[in-house]
């Protein structure tokens, strides 16, 4: 079936299409030379934020920390040796946090997971999770260091923030390699039963604001919302539209909020993708689509990758090139959307009365 006629499909759901990171959707969207950007500065959101309630102030990220974080997985990590260097981090900061790490070992690689429980066991869990593995050659910084570091930082606002729900936390192994890490974790089916929602983050630290600097796929059939790569998206499917929901109702800061400019808030673009992605298959190349397979809601939240960075899969993804307004506001937003779901008991699943 033709790019053409899928992306119809995808208008007929009503949704703006932005496309997710390079190894999710780099089939989907043809790789072009991006220009070049203007580093860190402050940029009015692409719309009005939805009014939405204000999380405590004891939820605020920490810029510092989320930096910080990116800064010790400033290497390589690709060989057996440097994945290894990297658990022991991970591992090492969750039991500062007081959390519990487990590895969970499969044929190629080694997953870390966590769980601190809810108030209401009926209630179910959340998992949200990150890749740590890199291709050979590139330090990854926004390839997942990123991804890695907003996982912590969750882990270190929620670690004793009581919740109906419980909080559960995942680094995958060999993401890079074929999302073997989370589809060796999803293989393990009897912890899927009590899984309400998971949210996966690849690649959420790079904009960019300079006319024409981020791409959309060829023969788009809508308008691009904008021709910067200032927003955040969040890929779902749509029988789970209340997943993606919560990312819609993420955009207000914290009330108490210490510096509002380092937590200016980038819009959030958000896509549907129909029937498990059957007519779009280059958005299933995530560690969200395992779990689509196995009837899981899922979200994947992205910067966009190569359709808007130049250092994917480069040695130049390195932590300068990291936005840090823009990543501390896609970090707050996914704080935000987790702790909602968190301490909200509604049925995730999509209902007849909003299809």
């Amino acid at each position: 079936m033709s790019k053409w006629i899928w992306l119809v499909l995808l208008v007929l759901v009503t949704v703006i299409v932005v496309g997710s990171r390079g190894t999710a959707l780099n089939g989907l969207f043809q790789q072009r030379p991006s220009p070049a950007i203007v580093e860190r500065i402050p940029v009015e959101t692409l719309q009005p934020k939805p009014e939405s309630q204000s999380v405590n102030i004891a939820l605020q990220v920490s810029a510092d920390k989320l930096l910080a974080h990116i800064q010790k997985l400033d290497f390589q990590r690709y060989t057996t040796i440097e994945r290894s260097r990297t658990r022991t981090y991970i591992t090492t900061e969750l039991q500062k946090l007081g959390w519990k790490p487990h590895l969970e070992r499969f044929a190629e690689g080694v997953n870390i997971f966590a769980e601190r429980l809810g108030t209401d066991k009926a209630a179910g869990a959340i998992l949200v999770a990150a890749h740590y593995d890199t291709v050979a050659f590139s330090p990854g910084a926004d390839d997942n260091a990123s991804g890695v570091s907003v996982v912590l930082e969750v882990a270190r606002l929620l670690a004793s923030y009581p919740t109906p729900r419980t909080l559960q936390l995942a680094f995958f192994d060999q993401e890079e390699a074929g999302l073997l890490g989370s589809k060796a974790f999803v293989a393990k089916t009897a912890r899927l039963q009590n899984l309400r929602g998971v949210i996966v983050m690849d690649m959420v630290g790079y904009a960019c604001y300079t006319t024409g600097c981020q791409q959309y796929p060829v023969a788009l059939p809508v308008t691009p919302p904008s021709d910067k790569g200032d927003f955040l998206a969040v890929v779902g499917d749509t029988e789970h539209l209340p997943l993606l929901s919560a990312f819609q109702n993420s955009q207000t800061n914290p009330s108490t909020a210490l510096n509002k400019r380092e937590l200016n808030l980038p819009a959030v673009l958000t896509l549907p993708i129909p029937l498990k992605g059957l007519l779009a298959p280059d958005t299933l190349r995530s560690d969200h689509a395992p779990f689509w397979y196995q009837g899981v809601g899922a979200v994947l939240v992205t910067d966009t990758a190569n359709l808007r960075t130049p250092h994917y899969h480069q040695p130049s993804d390195i932590p300068a090139t990291i936005e840090r307004s823009f990543f501390t506001g896609a970090a707050q937003i996914i704080v935000n959307a987790t702790t909602n779901l968190l301490e909200s008991s509604n049925v995730l699943e999509t209902q007849p009365n909003n299809e």
